[in-house]
Order: C-alpha cells, then sequence, then structure tokens
C-alpha cells in the first residue's frame, strides 16, 4: 500500500496503469476511492495518481486551518518524489478546485485539466453558497457525520437504481472524521481563482451534471470567460463520476486523449440497466 512522507505528513495514494501521468483529485468527505469506476478504462492509458488529500481517506489528518493551496502544494510534493514533472490533472468537486489551484501554482506542469462540477471560486458571495456552508456545518455540529451523509445521498442519487451509491455515500461520508471534513469545509468556502485562471495555460475541460448544486449558466459563463470547453451530462446531478460512469468516462478519454468529445446527446446519466451494482475492485490499493 504505497504511502509518501512529504514534509512530516503521510500521505496515502494509488498508483494505477501506464503512459502519461494523470493525477485524480477526490470529493469532499471522501478519498481517492472516489475513482473506482474511472480507474480501469482511464488504466489503459494512463498512469494514474490518485492521492488521498490531507484529512481525508489514508493520509494524515494533522491540525488545521487547512487550505486548497496547501492540498496543491502536498500534490507537487508528492509528484516531485515520484519523478513526475509534468501530468495531466482530474478533478471532482473539491478536487476540480485543488487541480486549477495545483495548474495555477505550476502553469507550465500541466499538460490537461479536466474538472467535474467544480467552480472557480467558492467564496460566500451568494446566499446559495452560504447557505450551503451554514447548513453543512449545523448538520455535522449538531447531529454528526452519519446524519450529514444520510441527506447527502438522497439528494445526490434520487434515482431507485442508484441505492448502490447511496450506500457508499453513507459508508465513505458517515466515517470521514468530523473535524478534517470541517477544516476542508472552511479551506473551501475560502478559495478563489477568478483573477488568476487568465494565467492557466493548458487546455481546460468543466464536466457539469445537469442537475448540479450550482446553476449550469454559472458555470457556462465561466468556461467562456476563460476558454475552457465546457459539456454537460444529462439527468446527472453532483455526482457525476457515479451516477453517469460511462458518459464520465468517454468525456474523461476523448479529452486526455486529445480527441473530439462525445456527441451532447450522448451524455447522459446511466440507465437502470447499465448503472454499476457496487464499487469494482480493481483500484484497491
Amino acid at each position: 500500500m504505497p504511502y509518501q512522507q512529504i514534509s512530516g505528513l503521510r500521505v496515502h495514494y494509488r498508483d494505477h496503469g501506464r503512459g502519461d501521468p494523470l493525477v485524480l483529485l477526490h470529493g469532499l468527505g471522501s478519498s481517492s476511492a472516489d475513482w473506482a469506476f474511472q480507474a480501469a478504462p482511464l488504466g489503459d492509458h494512463f498512469r494514474l495518481i490518485a492521492p488521498d488529500l490531507r484529512g481525508s481517506g489514508r493520509s494524515d489528518a494533522p491540525p488545521g486551518p487547512y487550505s486548497i493551496a496547501q492540498f496543491a502544494a502536498d500534490n507537487w510534493a508528492l509528484l516531485d518524489d515520484l519523478g513526475i514533472e509534468r501530468s495531466h490533472l482530474l478533478g471532482f468537486s473539491l478536487g476540480g478546485a485543488v487541480a486549477m489551484e495545483m495548474a495555477l501554482q505550476r502553469p507550465y506542469a500541466v499538460a490537461r485539466l479536466m474538472t467535474i462540477n467544480t467552480l472557480p471560486s467558492y467564496r460566500l458571495d451568494s446566499w446559495r453558497k452560504r447557505m450551503e456552508l451554514v447548513s453543512q456545518v449545523a448538520i455535522v455540529r449538531g447531529l454528526g457525520m452519519r446524519r450529514l451523509a444520510s441527506l447527502a445521498a438522497r439528494r445526490l442519487f434520487r434515482e431507485p437504481h442508484q441505492a448502490p451509491m447511496r450506500r457508499r455515500v453513507l459508508e465513505v461520508v458517515g466515517n470521514a472524521p468530523r473535524v478534517p471534513y470541517l477544516d476542508t469545509v472552511r479551506a473551501l468556502a475560502h478559495w478563489c481563482a477568478l483573477d488568476r485562471l487568465p494565467g492557466l495555460q493548458s487546455e481546460m475541460l468543466m464536466l457539469a451534471g445537469e442537475h448540479d448544486y450550482t446553476p449550469l449558466s454559472e458555470k457556462r459563463e465561466y468556461a467562456e470567460r476563460f476558454g475552457a470547453k465546457f459539456a454537460v451530462v444529462g439527468g446527472s446531478r453532483h455526482g457525476t463520476p457515479f451516477d453517469a460512469v460511462n458518459s464520465c468516462n468517454a468525456v474523461a478519454l476523448a479529452f486526455f486523449r486529445g480527441q473530439p468529445l462525445p456527441a451532447a446527446e450522448t451524455l447522459r446519466i446511466d440507465t437502470p440497466e447499465r448503472a454499476p451494482l457496487a464499487a469494482p475492485a480493481a483500484f484497491s490499493n
């Protein structure tokens, strides 16, 4: 089980596949295991490096405060130790913010950058963002992580055939340590890259679920503003790598291989017949 010592921090990561390096960055309250559904198809073409951010998964959880810049610096230190000078980046939700921050810290070292359901700023500049933060903190402090996970599971995965995904949220987020989780929430709420994104040098793609927490119009506006490609998965909510596995994988493969993206009308949530019944074991190291 691979670990790396970085400035006194023990970081767990997964190293899978072969080819050009592709760093996978997980979402809030989870770990590198987020990418189980992407590991097999992407690992056929790329060397996947998937770290657990500090405070998450099997990595150490030192006392906070945390910051997105710190998460990004941790990951660059890991890549330096692994001898990786240039890579692609793929981040989901929180991981997308970390991926953007990494690309801003070392623009020359990122080939292609893809985010899934991520904004370039999470500062509390709207009532929607303030309510998201206040409600999360209140639920965690008053009712605990298990209750937060239960509410998130029903919000993320509403279809009957998505029961396995609801169970996964309960297991993973419900067992996440409370203090590091809140430290990470606060780190995200203080992060903004809007004034720095013109400094990006890599090609960028923003993938969005049709029914994500934040409006499509907001993400589309950001994509146009910063010259990023933009694609939408119909019917998907926030958990696009889980509720639209086939579309998510098709888009990622095409983008990172420099090929045309799949036609917009083909990007849809997984049907009951195609939806996974459980996470595969191929990415279990």
